[in-house]
């Protein structure tokens, strides 16, 4: 007979500056990451437009910092929902 147990395989540990932040970011929606991203790219192509190129291009790479931090968000609470995360519980 075969069983299955709902516990998680591995525990991390955790520092208490990355939990701090952690318990912070996880109450940011996923979206507004996303919409910051594109808020990003809109006002680094207004920039452009206006012949500002060096602060457009300045806005326009915050643009991947925004994506990843956005996906790392996602992925911490992914990870508190399957049980692995301890972070901010």
């Amino acid at each position: 007979m075969t069983t299955t147990t709902t516990q998680p395989i591995m525990q991390k540990e955790e520092g208490k500056v990355t939990t701090k932040i952690e318990e912070k970011t996880g109450k940011v929606p996923s979206g507004a990451y996303l919409g910051l991203a594109i808020g990003s790219m809109v006002l680094s192509a207004g920039f452009m437009l206006a012949g500002k190129k060096q602060i457009a291009n300045f806005v326009g790479q915050w643009v991947p910092s925004l994506l990843v931090i956005g996906i790392y968000n996602k992925l911490v609470k992914i990870e508190h929902e399957m049980g692995f995360g301890g972070a901010y519980r």
